[in-house]
């Protein structure tokens, strides 16, 4: 869901988005995301490795604790942030949409502050984790 919200906020951006395991873009992401316009049916689930050019992002976003915990050491010049989101597998529809919600707040304010000419802190996107529109 990270990924199809960056893709609308950031069109012009090279984004990816992975996995620890190779799983499938779960049917309950693609349903909410079309709830508000983004198609999901062509995403399909990746771990880094089979990702290009893994060594070379300006950015690695983690939002899953997993996740960042996993990650690998990336060259200096590569931003990372984390903002641990919950996981709604398994969990009602409810679960789902206020997830995408929470990933459309800190996607909007990650692409903002890239438009500004800047990196956000870390703080900045979990500020908004909260924050309601």
């Amino acid at each position: 869901m990270a990924e199809g919200w960056l893709r609308y906020f950031l069109p012009s951006a090279e984004v990816w988005s992975a996995g620890t395991e190779k799983t499938w873009v779960k049917p309950e992401a693609v349903l909410v995301m079309a709830e508000v316009g983004i198609d999901l049916t062509k995403h399909y689930s990746k771990t880094l490795y089979d990702i290009p050019n893994l060594w070379e992002f300006d950015l690695v976003l983690t939002v899953c604790d997993e996740a960042e915990a996993a990650c690998p050491r990336y060259p200096a010049k590569t931003v990372r942030r984390h903002v641990s989101v919950p996981d709604p597998s398994g969990k009602e529809l409810n679960s789902w949409r206020s997830v995408r919600d929470t990933l459309k707040r800190i996607s909007r304010r990650l692409a903002m502050a890239v438009t500004e000419g800047h990196w956000p802190e870390t703080a900045e996107l979990k500020r908004v984790v909260d924050a309601k529109e």
